[in-house]
């Protein structure tokens, strides 16, 4: 018996060039985790390569394909649309759905190499800080109480968190600088 194999639809792209400012370059991933009555759930995980800021923390007991292009099309109408984002070969990332999403946003989506999470290494950096000091030291009674403490961990970690490859700033101070000096280079109207 003859079993036909799925066709991928997104085909692995060459490696895009560092971000150079904000919204032009998302890295997304999951992490999981459980309730205190053992219910396992997972966190979508969203930064901006440029600014470190955390995009989306997205929590649910199940996330598809579908429900991560909700969370981005979210995630857009405060920042608008990267212009690609790099992700692993999960089964959400490669998703019909996802790439349909990608595709009419004009957004590209660039795999890491299978088995290589160095490839994508400021999101796994991210998300091993987001393990060690929110998900290791808090217990979930409902998702609900697990998405706000999320939202307050995100907060704090955009917020009040200088970041050493940010010049010790903060990535909201770090943004905030950026425009400064670009509002600052351009000529005044007279």
């Amino acid at each position: 018996m003859k079993v036909k194999r799925r066709k991928r639809i997104s085909l692995l792209r060459g490696r895009p060039a560092p971000a150079t400012g904000p919204n032009q370059h998302w890295s997304m991933d999951f992490v999981h985790d459980q309730m205190l009555d053992g219910r396992a759930f997972r966190v979508l995980t969203v930064i901006d390569q440029w600014s470190r800021e955390s995009v989306s923390l997205e929590a649910n007991f199940r996330l598809t394909g579908r429900c991560v292009g909700k969370a981005l099309d979210e995630a857009a109408q405060q920042r608008g649309w990267p212009k690609a984002i790099t992700v692993d070969n999960g089964t959400e990332f490669t998703s019909k759905a996802l790439d349909e999403w990608a595709w009419r946003r004009g957004v590209k989506l660039d795999y890491t190499r299978p088995g290589k999470p160095t490839d994508n290494g400021l999101i796994e950096s991210f998300n091993g800080r987001l393990r060690d000091e929110f998900l290791n030291v808090n217990e979930f009674t409902t998702m609900q109480d697990a998405r706000e403490k999320l939202k307050a961990w995100q907060h704090d970690y955009n917020h009040h968190r200088p970041h050493s490859s940010l010049g010790h700033l903060t990535p909201s101070e770090f943004v905030k600088k950026r425009s400064e000096n670009e509002a600052g280079s351009r000529p005044t109207p007279v």
